[in-house]
């Protein structure tokens, strides 16, 4: 199949790094099914410019939080035609030490940031035909690798989520791919937080242009089958240190 005529469903792709990589999906005429939950304008904000670009854009609204909404959430998207691609992007991310961190803000990481995937991945793969070729791509974060005290809940559901990639690679190998990007500063918090210090531990010594975001995830979409079970850290090398 060419690209226009491949269906990629991007989770969390309304704003920030997940419109990025909606956008960049859309350039590349790959069809686009964007997922949201709460961010409805900018969903359909970021689906009016996919459009724009001359290629197929849908979508998709779920609470992945709720393990029904996201099992259901691939065939939602299948309503617009076959899928090649899923790209599990939308997480939770809250700054919290392991005393700060109650039961009930650990159970909405764990569903959003690993159950949801798994749901979502399952799904999938159920739903392509014997021998087609798909590709899954997790989005993932420095973190998974060198957990450290903050960011509790969050760090321990993404290093979850590199054993899941892991273990997909595997089962779903040779016909599906399942990679992951982990990301380091890309863009800055939207809460306005000090970000005066992030870049002393970036080798790289700078953000990241939301093109190299793209291009890796395209990367991953178009690239070698050869190549599942990698992990790719975009983060200027701050996984290093």
């Amino acid at each position: 199949m060419q690209a226009a005529e491949k269906n990629v469903l991007i989770t969390g792709a309304a704003v920030r790094i997940g419109r990025a990589m909606a956008l960049a999906a859309a350039k590349a005429g790959f069809g686009v099914i964007i997922h949201y939950w709460r961010s409805e304008e900018r969903a359909r904000e970021t689906i009016a410019d996919v459009k724009a670009l001359g290629v197929n854009g849908n979508l998709v609204k779920a609470d992945l939080s709720k393990p029904d909404e996201a099992g259901a959430l691939v065939t939602e998207a299948l309503e617009y035609g076959p899928l090649f691609a899923v790209v599990n992007s939308a997480s939770i991310f809250k700054n919290q030490t392991l005393t700060e961190t109650d039961l009930d803000n650990w159970n909405k990481h764990l569903a959003v940031n690993l159950t949801a995937p798994f749901l979502i991945s399952q799904t999938f793969a159920g739903a392509l035909d014997q021998g087609q070729e798909g590709r899954i791509v997790n989005i993932l974060d420095w973190r998974a690798i060198r957990p450290g005290a903050d960011h509790f809940a969050y760090t321990i559901s993404k290093a979850a989520l590199v054993s899941l990639t892991h273990s997909l690679a595997i089962t779903l190998a040779p016909n599906i791919t399942v990679n992951g990007i982990a990301f380091g500063a890309i863009l800055p918090p939207s809460n306005g937080a000090d970000v005066s210090s992030i870049l002393e531990n970036v080798p790289a010594g700078r953000w990241a242009d939301l093109d190299e975001v793209g291009r890796t995830l395209l990367f991953l979409l178009e690239g070698p089958t050869y190549i599942t079970g990698e992990i790719i850290h975009l983060d200027g090398g701050r996984h290093l240190i």
